[in-house]
C-alpha cells in the first residue's frame, strides 16, 4: 500500500476504535448507574425488571455486580477511546492487556464450568445456601429477588427445599415458602415434601443445556468482539511505531 492509502486506513480504524469503546464508555456508565439504583433502591428495581431478572439464577447482590461490570467497561472504553484518539502506546497496550486478561479469564470460566459442574455446585452451595437460612424473609431485596427467581423458574432453593431447614423462615413460619410447592395447593408441611419442586441450581442447568447453541453463539461473539478489539489495538500500537 502507498503511505496515503496506509494513512487513511490507519484513521479509518483509528476512528472506529473510538466509537467502538465510546460505546463501551457509555454502556459502562450506565450499567454502574443501574448498579447505584439498585443498590439504593433496590425495591423500585425489582418492580420494574422482576420478571426479567428472574431468568437468570440471581444468587449474588445484583447491584454489586451491575457496578463491577460497568466499572469495568467504563475503564476498558476510557483506556481504548482516549489511548486511540491520543494515539497513546501506554493506553493501547494498557487497553490490549485488560481485554486479554479478561479473554483468558472467561476461557479458564468456561473450562472450570464445563469441567467441573459439581464443584461449581458446591461452591455455591457453601455461598448461597447460608444466606437463605439468614436472610430469606429477613432482607426484603433479597427475599423478593428469590421469590420471583423460584416462582418463574419453578425451582424452590438453590439445591432443593432443604436448602431452607433451620432457616429463619422456616423456624418463624413453619412453613416452607409457597413458591417451592408450584401451582400445586399443597400445604406447605415439613412432612409433605416429596411434592416439593428441584432445586434452582438443577432448573438453570437445564435452561442452559436445553438453549446451548444460543448461549454458545453469544459467548462465540463476545470472544470474537474481544480478539478482533485486541487485533486493533495492536495494530494501532504498531503502526504507531512506524510514524
Amino acid at each position: 500500500l502507498s503511505p496515503g492509502a496506509k494513512m487513511g486506513c490507519f484513521t479509518f480504524i483509528k476512528v472506529m476504535m473510538i466509537l467502538f469503546n465510546l460505546a463501551i464508555f457509555l454502556s459502562g456508565g450506565t450499567l454502574l448507574g443501574v448498579g447505584i439504583w439498585v443498590k439504593v433502591d433496590g425495591e423500585s428495581f425489582l418492580k420494574i425488571f422482576g420478571a426479567l431478572s428472574a431468568s437468570v439464577l440471581q444468587v449474588v447482590n445484583v447491584s454489586y455486580l451491575l457496578i463491577v461490570i460497568g466499572a469495568i467497561l467504563l475503564v476498558i472504553g476510557f483506556l481504548g477511546c482516549y489511548g486511540a484518539q491520543k494515539e497513546s502506546k501506554c493506553l493501547l497496550i494498557m487497553f490490549f492487556s485488560v481485554v486479554l486478561i479478561i479473554f483468558i479469564a472467561e476461557v479458564a470460566a468456561a473450562v472450570v464450568a464445563l469441567v467441573f459442574t459439581g464443584l461449581a455446585e458446591t461452591l455455591l452451595t457453601g455461598l448461597v445456601t447460608p444466606l437463605l437460612k439468614e436472610k430469606y424473609g429477613v432482607d426484603d431485596t433479597f427475599t423478593e429477588v428469590w421469590n420471583v427467581t423460584m416462582r418463574e423458574v419453578h425451582c424452590c432453593g438453590l439445591n432443593n427445599y432443604t436448602d431452607f431447614n433451620n432457616s429463619y423462615f422456616l423456624e418463624t413460619h413453619k412453613s416452607y415458602p409457597r413458591q417451592c410447592f408450584g401451582v400445586s395447593p399443597l400445604l406447605s408441611h415439613p412432612h409433605l415434601c416429596g411434592c416439593l419442586l428441584q432445586g434452582c441450581f438443577k432448573q438453570i442447568l437445564e435452561e442452559i443445556k436445553t438453549n446451548a447453541g444460543v448461549a454458545g453463539g453469544v459467548a462465540a461473539g463476545i470472544a470474537a468482539l474481544e480478539i478482533a478489539a485486541m487485533a486493533v489495538s495492536m495494530y494501532l500500537y504498531c503502526q504507531l511505531d512506524e510514524k
